[in-house]
């Protein structure tokens, strides 16, 4: 019973008590009052009418005569007149009793009865008799009855007064309490959220225990975020630039080309800044290192002007963008290159830059992608300062956009799906959920093809949350079937469908059973820009026991770590790039120790994406992992 319960029923039970005996007191005191002055009333009237007859000098007839009078002028249920033996020489009675306006029930179950008037009649000293005289009880039972309806009505009155205070206070309780309880339920939920303190002592104390837990938490997961962000610049970063260091700029590329839910194709632009000894002899070291800076800022800004791309520096003069999903290649090029030679010519810097851009696409050899693109940017050398060079040879999508629009529909409408099933096992070789990815049968093969060849028109064509809702579909059927718990992708384009989260939460009501072993997870990049949203799916699937978290995690986690103390999320997937050669990097595996540790201080699990070796495997485990899936992982 809750704690509001109870506090009503000891109300109720108290103000019930309370009544119950103001009432009984009450009509106990009436009872006795009447009681009283009917016994004083016979025995007045006794000994008034004895005195009277004793002057009758044993009169028979006068004597009659008195009673008579008296019985017929007093109200008396009965006058007796007897002789000292008992026997009756006078006798009125009233025959039936008067009638009542008080209940049958009321007089005989709390009627008054009170003693008769009892006195003496002598005639000088010699005794004639007794007199016995009894008051009718009607009227003191009309009295006794209006007097205990008012009573009651007051009672009653007063009870819905009480009862209406009692809602307030309660409701002043309540009103505190249920945001106190919420905020342990967020906390259980691992939301650490702070509450405004309440005007009630007691739950003032409480919560502001728990608000100085919750800003302790806050404050522990900031130092934490901090050192791990320190930690992921050591291993990934640049020390100059801040820029992705060659080591982590290739894991990202790799990552690129072989994700089955990310970009088909893309564009990779390298950039050399010329002659940069001639530049230190010039204007100095520190000087040249501020202006390589600069430029690796303005690289960085071109990069996001292409929407969410990857920029790193591979040595000393050489810089790369990996940009997904454009349609042109010379166009980011020549960008890239404009920002730079504006930012030289400003500073009459001797020095200047290339460029040479290749495309990229899914599956595409990484060797042969670079090659080409180190051909490209050395042809561009040769032409010259600021010169462009591009080698658009590589395959990419070559079907239009109404027609993968009309494909991607009609195979959703016909269910011309399937979903892959890849393990992730923890570190006992059990399998906590089978990734499922979805693909659709969209080739005149009639072949299953991967979400990286049609995912990027799907968001064009904003059929997303059609995708994703079957994807979730599928995943609770066969979830039905083997009891295989099942981890489902989601788009972030999804989210942002307002149809989306009611919809899911259909598909969950229709397949309850199956709820709990669904796992949902959303990209790095969407999720940590909508956390709102994600909140809110959040709330949907934990309803129902099911889990949702965020894959390719790593980069932006500790930008955002705030939000995800109030996210409720319950797991992140590590991205690939993050534990792509770990076991020979030391400094790269304290970053993901340090992760990992933070992440399961507010109740995260973590996983790894994209294991390929068995020797990365094993470095993840000692950082503390909970579970690892890829190349290298057998069911």
């Amino acid at each position: 019973m809750s704690l509001i319960r109870q506090v009503w029923l000891l109300l109720i039970v108290a103000l019930s008590l309370a009544f119950a005996g103001g009432f009984g007191i009450s009509v106990y005191s009436a009872r006795q009052y009447l009681e009283a002055q009917l016994r004083f009333k016979n025995q007045d009237g006794a000994q008034a009418l004895a005195l009277i007859l004793s002057q009758q000098k044993g009169d028979r007839a006068a004597m009659e005569l008195a009673i008579a009078s008296q019985f017929d002028t007093g109200h008396y249920e009965r006058i007796h007149l007897l002789t000292p033996e008992g026997a009756t020489l006078v006798a009125r009675d009233a025959g039936e009793s008067q009638a009542t306006r008080a209940p049958g029930w009321f007089v005989r179950l709390v009627g008054i009865r009170p003693n008769m008037g009892v006195a003496q009649v002598s005639d000088g000293w010699k005794q004639v008799g007794r007199l016995e005289v009894a008051s009718q009880t009607s009227f003191a039972h009309d009295e006794w009855w209006e007097s205990s309806v008012a009573s009651a009505l007051m009672f009653l009155l007063l009870a819905v007064a009480a009862g209406a205070i009692g809602a307030y206070g309660v409701g002043r309780i309540r009103r505190p309490l249920q945001q106190t309880v919420e905020q342990a339920q967020a906390i259980t939920e691992r939301r650490f959220v702070a509450v405004s303190e309440p005007t009630v002592p007691e739950l003032r104390n409480v919560t502001r225990a728990m608000n100085v837990m919750v800003a302790r938490v806050r404050s522990m997961f900031d130092e934490q975020a901090t050192q791990v962000e320190q930690l992921r610049r050591q291993a990934h970063c640049d020390p100059l630039t801040g820029l992705a260091h060659r080591q982590h700029f290739m894991a990202r590329l790799k990552v690129a080309l072989d994700s089955e839910d990310g970009s088909a194709s893309g564009a990779l632009v390298l950039v050399r800044m010329v002659d940069l000894q001639a530049l230190n002899r010039r204007i100095g070291r520190g000087a040249a290192d501020s202006l390589i800076k600069s430029a690796a800022a303005a690289m960085l800004e071109s990069a996001q002007r292409y929407g969410t791309g990857d920029v790193g520096r591979l040595n000393g003069s050489d810089f790369a963008l990996l940009l997904p999903d454009v349609g042109s290649l010379r166009e980011p090029a020549v960008d890239v290159v404009a920002r730079v030679r504006s930012l030289l010519i400003e500073h009459e810097a001797v020095s200047y830059a290339v460029a040479g851009a290749v495309r990229w696409w899914h599956g595409a050899p990484m060797s042969s992608l670079l090659a080409a693109a180190d051909q490209a940017l050395a042809r561009a050398e040769g032409r010259g300062a600021y010169s462009v060079e591009i080698d658009d040879t590589g395959d990419g999508l070559v079907l239009g956009e109404d027609t993968w629009r009309q494909r991607i529909s009609t195979a959703l409408a016909d269910r011309n799906v399937e979903l892959a099933s890849f393990p992730l096992v923890d570190r006992n070789g059990d399998v906590v959920h089978l990734e499922c990815p979805l693909r659709l049968r969209i080739g005149s093969d009639g072949q299953a093809v991967p979400a990286v060849q049609w995912l990027p028109m799907a968001r064009r064509a904003s059929l997303t949350g059609q995708v994703d809702a079957l994807a979730i579909e599928l995943a609770l059927a066969a979830i039905a079937r083997d009891k295989m718990p099942r981890s489902v992708n989601v788009s972030p384009a999804s989210l942002l469908d307002t149809t989306f989260t009611p919809r899911v939460r259909e598909i969950l009501q229709a397949h309850t059973a199956s709820a709990p072993g669904l796992w949902l997870e959303v990209a790095e990049g969407g999720a940590m820009r909508h956390l709102h949203l994600m909140r809110e799916l959040a709330m949907q699937m934990h309803a129902f026991g099911g889990r949702i978290g965020i894959e390719h995690a790593g980069e932006e986690l500790t930008q955002g770590a705030a939000g995800l103390l109030e996210a409720g999320l319950d797991f992140a997937k590590l991205d690939a790039s993050l534990s792509h050669g770990i076991a020979a990097d030391p400094v790269r595996a304290t970053h993901v120790g340090g992760m990992v540790r933070m992440l399961h201080g507010i109740g995260f699990k973590v996983y790894a994406e994209g294991i390929s070796e068995a020797a990365d495997a094993a470095a993840l485990w000692a950082c503390g992992i909970d579970g690892v899936t890829g190349p290298a992982v057998k069911a």
